[in-house]
Formats: structure tokens, C-alpha cells, sequence
């Protein structure tokens, strides 16, 4: 017998999934460039670079789940590269961009927005366990940077700027910040099954989706953005409307029961 064929227990090294940690810090590098093209005066592959994190942050999350390679470091580190690439990118894009020349008002408007993000972020994180999946409380960081990213790449790629621009770009950013911690709910998706089976007609619309993008991917990326942002508000109106009324409806049904015993 060998002399160390007693059994001891072995300290192994944690180590960290690589797959989706690569996905969060090929995000990460896309929000970092976007920050330097701004610097550069490249407004619109400073915001197609954060359309890449977007699109890292949508499937570093889902491989991890796919491979089971999920881990409480995997979740910490992709919530500090969302900050950056949804909260402080976006917001240093639209004041390189325009909002620079509002001065004060214009880098107070873009902190705003950043803080309203990492603060989404840090509720979403400490909530993930008592939501409803199929909704998000407060609009999604990702979306409301797709929105500040399109319309600068949309009035970029058109030329335009003017002082109606600047107002409407600082007013439009507010209210991205105003809904990122209201709690408004907006549809999460998240109860599609995206490896079920779909209907034929279901491909044809992703096929035509495809090519609507490919034809103006800004003015298609800004109406998306922009109708997504809409629908929490319209959603919760309607909500509130519905409730209204069945208020009302059940007023009706009880004036009517104490007419009909009074008679």
C-alpha cells in the first residue's frame, strides 16, 4: 500500500463557468467601446455597441440555464456589467451626443437615468424570488437603453439636431428613469417556450421581422423600443380603467337589490 492511501478529503479550486461569464464580458467590452466611440464622435457605433450587450445580456443568462452552469458569481457579475452597459452607456451616448450642450441640466437628466437603472437593477435583484415571471415591475434597463441607442442612432443617421431635439432627448430620458423604478408592469416574455413548437405562420412573421430591421434597422429598433415602452403605461391604464367600472357595475347591481327591497 502506498503510504498516502489514506483517505483525505481534497481541496479543490472553485473555478467560474466560462461559457456565459465569456457572453457577460463580451457585453461588458461592447458597452466599454460604446463609451469610447462617444468620446470619438462616433454616435452610431456607439450605439450599436450597446445593441451587441444587448443581445450578450439576452443569452448569457439562458446558456447558463441551458448548461447548468449557473452560479451566484455568474448572477452578481452579469447585474454590475448591466449598469454599465444599460445605465452608464446610454446615458454618456445621449449626452456626448446632444444633451452636452443643455450644460447642468443635460449631465443631471443623464445621471438621473443612470442611478434610475442601477437602482431597477438592485430591486429586480433583491425581488427575483417573490415576482411574477410573466410581468416586470418597472420598465427593464435593457429596454430603455434600446430606446436612448435607436433614437440617437435614428437621428444621427437622419442629421438631425436642433433645440426641439435637445428638449424632447432630455424629456424622453426622464421619463425612461421615471418608469425604471415605477411599478409599472411591463411583459417579461418569459412564458414563451422557445424550444416548443411553433406554427408555420409564427416563422413567417420572425422572417418579416428580420427583413423590416434589415431595411432601417434604427427606425424599426425605435418603434420596437418605443411601442414596448408605451405598453406598460396603456396596460396599466386600461387596468385601471377595467377596475373602474367594475366598480361601477358592482355599485349598480347593489343600488338595484336595495331599490327592489324598498318596493
Amino acid at each position: 500500500m502506498p503510504e498516502n492511501s489514506t483517505t483525505q478529503p481534497i481541496n479543490r479550486r472553485r473555478g467560474i463557468y466560462l461559457l456565459p461569464n465569456l457572453l457577460t464580458t463580451a457585453g461588458l467590452f461592447a458597452a466599454f467601446y460604446s463609451i469610447v466611440a462617444v468620446m470619438q464622435e462616433r454616435v452610431s457605433y456607439a450605439a450599436i455597441a450597446i445593441f451587441i450587450a444587448m443581445i450578450c445580456d439576452a443569452f448569457d443568462g439562458r446558456i447558463a440555464r441551458l448548461t447548468h452552469t449557473e452560479s451566484e458569481f455568474g448572477a452578481e457579475y452579469d447585474s454590475l456589467a448591466d449598469v454599465v452597459s444599460f445605465g452608464v452607456a446610454p446615458a454618456l451616448l445621449l449626452y456626448g451626443w446632444l444633451l452636452h450642450s443643455l450644460g447642468k441640466i443635460g449631465w443631471l437628466v443623464c445621471f438621473l437615468y443612470t442611478a434610475a437603472a442601477a437602482l431597477r437593477l438592485a430591486r429586480f435583484n433583491t425581488q427575483i424570488q417573490n415576482i411574477d415571471k410573466r410581468y416586470f415591475q418597472g420598465l427593464p434597463s435593457p429596454a430603455a437603453a434600446g430606446l436612448v441607442a435607436s433614437t440617437v442612432w435614428l437621428c444621427d443617421s437622419l442629421g438631425l439636431q436642433s433645440k426641439f431635439i435637445e428638449i424632447s432627448s432630455a424629456t424622453i430620458i426622464t421619463l425612461l428613469a421615471v418608469l425604471m423604478v415605477s411599478n409599472i408592469r411591463f411583459h417579461s416574455f418569459k412564458e414563451i417556450d422557445w424550444r416548443g413548437r411553433v406554427s408555420f405562420v409564427t416563422i413567417l412573421i420572425m422572417v418579416l421581422v428580420f427583413i423590416a430591421i434589415s431595411l432601417s434597422p434604427p427606425l424599426v429598433l425605435f418603434l420596437f423600443f418605443l411601442a414596448y415602452g408605451a405598453s406598460g403605461p396603456i396596460l396599466t391604464l386600461y387596468a385601471l380603467q377595467k377596475k373602474r367600472l367594475q366598480r361601477l357595475a358592482r355599485r349598480r347591481k347593489r343600488g338595484t337589490k336595495t331599490s327592489k327591497r324598498t318596493d
